[in-house]
């Protein structure tokens, strides 16, 4: 068992000096006796505070509900599942019987709770800032991702937004061009925002499209966006 827990501590990058603390995070409740809840629970408050801490440092004009969704993004249990299966953390985990048969051991709500038993063993045994170090390295690739763009949202809301990020003025916005029937009409409008020398185009049978697609071109324009988005 510890040349093969040697392996997983290898793969974490961090070395235990009480490996029944490592044992402990690893098993499941469906073990029965002592298990990793606690060790979980403890592992997902240090795993808040650190990715808190990260979007807070990294986005210093993010607002509060900015900062909760991407940090609930980084906590979740896909993101800390895939975390898991880097580690193959699956071969280590401890099941009872009921959960081995079932495959418990590819469960993602499984691995991830692991995940964060993991990091409270952590804690628990070095500390925040080993915990801290170790947390953000495991992340990194998932935080350098991130941005404030929401991409679920309009055009002109996720553009607001990054103007808004970067302290620059509003966007504002001009017909300046509308022709058809009234039942039946084209309306063109222009978008100008501070960082680009030049205005955006957009058309559409109404005001609000027609600001929608030069918002869109904006966004591109200002490389926040790729254009097959």
């Amino acid at each position: 068992m510890t040349n093969k827990l040697d392996r997983l501590e290898r793969r974490i990058g961090y070395h235990f000096k009480d490996q029944d603390l490592l044992i402990l995070a690893l098993s499941h409740r469906s073990l029965g006796g002592r298990n990793n809840e606690r060790l979980e629970f403890l592992g997902d408050s240090v795993l808040n505070f650190v990715a808190a801490e990260a979007l807070f440092h990294r986005f210093p004009q993010a607002r509060e509900g900015q900062l909760s969704r991407l940090r609930a993004r980084l906590v979740k249990g896909v993101t800390l599942a895939e975390l898991a299966k880097g580690f193959d953390l699956g071969e280590y985990l401890r099941l009872g019987s009921g959960e081995l048969k079932s495959g418990g051991f590819r469960r993602e709500s499984i691995l991830a709770d692991a995940t964060e038993a993991i990091i409270g063993a952590i804690y628990l045994e070095s500390g925040l800032e080993a915990a801290r170090e170790r947390v953000l390295h495991w992340l990194e690739g998932h935080i350098a991702s991130l941005t404030l763009i929401d991409n679920n949202k309009d055009p002109k809301t996720r553009l607001q937004e990054y103007l808004q990020s970067q302290q620059c003025e509003l966007p504002r916005y001009e017909v300046t061009e509308s022709s058809g029937e009234a039942h039946c009409r084209t309306f063109r409008v222009e978008c100008h925002i501070s960082p680009l020398a030049e205005s955006t185009s957009g058309t559409g049978n109404s005001r609000r499209l027609a600001e929608q697609v030069a918002a869109q071109k904006a966004l591109i324009a200002l490389g926040v966006e790729k254009e097959d988005e």
